[in-house]
C-alpha cells in the first residue's frame, strides 16, 4: 500500500533535468505520485491533483505514478496517470526492439534533450534506469548551437549513442553541417512528437541519418510503433510497426488509430478523481489521430480532433481562442472577433494564426501588439506567430466558424 496517504509531489519541468530526476527518482522510491508540467500549466496541473493522496484506498493512492499533460483521445489537455510500471514495460518493450537490431541497450549512451513533463522526455530515465545504461542530459540550447555541441559532446565511438528528437529539433541540428556531423554520430535518433516532414526524411536519408521514425502518446507510456534506422533509410515512408507488447489497428469508418496494450493509463485525473481511459470493446483505446497502413507500416494522416500539432506540442486552437478572449475583454480590448488558424511551418510543422476583428476606429497597430503580449508567457506552440487583422471576420448565421472559408481569406492575404 505505499503511496496511501502521501501527497502528490508537484514538479516543474523547467530548471537542470538531472535534479529534477534526482527528485523524482526519490518520490518514486517512497511510493508517491508525481506530477510534472512547465510553469505555465503548474496550476492546472494542481487542480487536476486536487485531494490526492489525502484520501486512502483511492483508485491510484497506492501506486507509483506520473502525471503529465496529454491531448487525451478527443480534444482539450487532459492529466494523463501513467504508473511506473507501465513505463518499465515500455521501456522493457523498446530494450527488446533495440535488440532486435543488434544492439544491447546496456551498453548505450541515451542521450535526452527533451523536458520531463513529456513522456518521451521522462522514458530515458526509466529505459536507463531499467536498462543499466548510461544517461546524459542534453541542454535545449545547447541543440541550437551545433558547433558547441560537437566540440562538447563528440560522436562516441566505443558505444551506441541513442538519442529522441522532435522534427522541430531535427530540423535545426540539420541546418549546419556541424549538425549533421554529430548526428551522424549517433546508432538510433527516434523521431516522434509530429508527423516528420517529407522535405526533411529526404535531406536525412541524403545524410545517412540513422533515424527511427515513431508514434506513441502519454496514454500508452511513449512508443508503441517504430522503424528500424535501416528501413528508413531504404526510403520506406511512416513511423513503423507495433512494438512487442503492442497491437496497432486502424478504424476503417474513421481512420482513427486504436492501440491495445497492457500499459494503457488507467486514466485522467480530474479534481483529484480518476477518470477512467475509455476503452471500446475488447480493450481497445481509440487515439486522436488518423492514420492507414502502407504494408506493414503505420502511416499517420493527421490528428482528428481539432488539434495541431506544433513543435511536438498538441495545441487545441479552440481552447485558446476562448482563453484570449477572456484576456481581451478583462483588458478591455476592442476585439470583436478572433479565430486561430493552423498554418504549415517547415520548423514547427504547424503553427497558429490569429485573425481578429475590431471595433471601429480602433487602433489595429496598437491592439495587435496588446494581443501579443497578453500571450508571452504561452508556452511557444501556443502562440500565434502572425497578427492578421480581418475586418469581415464573423461566425456563420448558426453561430458556427467556418474554419475553411478564412483559410482561404488568409491564404489570400
Amino acid at each position: 500500500m505505499g503511496g496511501c496517504g502521501l501527497k502528490p509531489l508537484l514538479l516543474c519541468s523547467e530548471g537542470d533535468p538531472a535534479a529534477q530526476a534526482s527528485v523524482i527518482e526519490v518520490a518514486w522510491q517512497e511510493g508517491r505520485v508525481v506530477g510534472i508540467a512547465p510553469p505555465q500549466q503548474q496550476d492546472n496541473l494542481a487542480k487536476a491533483l486536487g485531494q490526492l493522496g489525502h484520501r486512502v484506498g483511492h483508485p491510484i493512492g497506492h501506486r507509483t505514478a506520473v502525471v503529465l499533460g496529454s491531448g487525451g483521445s478527443s480534444g482539450g489537455r487532459r492529466w494523463c496517470v501513467q504508473p511506473l510500471s507501465n513505463l518499465e514495460s515500455s521501456a522493457e518493450a523498446t530494450g527488446h526492439w533495440l535488440r532486435s537490431l543488434a544492439i544491447d541497450p546496456a551498453a548505450c549512451l541515451h542521450l535526452n534533450p527533451l523536458p520531463l513533463h513529456h513522456v518521451s522526455g521522462l522514458l530515458p530515465l526509466v529505459r536507463s534506469r531499467l536498462w543499466g545504461a548510461r544517461l546524459g542530459w542534453l541542454p535545449g540550447p545547447l541543440l541550437r548551437r551545433p558547433r558547441q555541441l560537437l566540440r562538447e559532446l563528440p560522436p562516441h565511438a566505443d558505444h551506441p549513442v541513442l538519442l529522441s528528437l522532435v522534427p522541430t529539433q531535427l530540423g535545426r541540428l540539420m541546418a549546419s553541417p556541424e549538425g549533421v556531423d554529430w548526428l551522424r554520430g549517433c546508432s538510433v535518433i527516434w523521431v516522434g512528437g509530429a508527423a516528420l516532414p517529407s522535405p526533411l526524411a529526404e535531406a536525412a536519408r541524403r545524410a545517412g541519418l540513422p533515424l527511427a521514425p515513431c508514434y506513441g502518446a502519454t496514454e500508452t507510456a511513449a512508443m508503441v510503433c517504430a522503424m528500424a534506422p535501416q528501413d528508413f533509410l531504404e526510403g520506406l515512408e511512416g513511423c513503423g510497426t507495433p512494438l512487442k507488447d503492442t497491437q496497432v489497428r486502424i478504424d476503417h469508418s474513421t481512420s482513427a488509430v486504436e492501440i491495445r496494450t497492457d500499459r494503457l493509463s488507467p486514466g485522467y485525473l480530474h479534481d483529484g478523481k480518476l477518470e477512467p481511459l475509455t476503452l471500446r470493446p475488447e480493450g481497445w483505446w481509440r487515439s486522436g489521430d488518423g492514420g492507414r497502413w502502407e504494408g506493414n507500416q503505420l502511416r499517420l494522416s493527421g490528428r482528428l480532433d481539432g488539434a495541431i500539432q506544433s513543435g511536438a506540442e498538441t495545441v487545441f486552437p479552440e481552447q485558446l481562442e476562448e482563453r484570449l478572449r477572456v484576456m481581451a475583454a478583462n483588458d478591455a480590448l476592442p476585439v470583436v472577433a478572433l479565430l486561430l488558424l493552423r498554418e504549415a511551418d517547415l520548423e514547427w510543422g504547424e503553427r497558429l494564426v490569429a485573425l481578429v476583428r475590431t471595433e471601429p476606429g480602433a487602433d489595429i497597430d496598437f491592439l495587435l501588439e496588446r494581443l501579443q503580449r497578453l500571450v508571452r508567457t504561452w508556452i511557444p506552440a501556443e502562440r500565434p506567430r502572425r497578427w492578421c487583422h480581418c475586418p469581415a471576420l464573423a461566425t456563420n448565421s448558426a453561430g458556427k466558424w467556418e474554419r475553411g472559408r478564412w483559410r482561404q481569406w488568409l491564404a489570400s492575404n
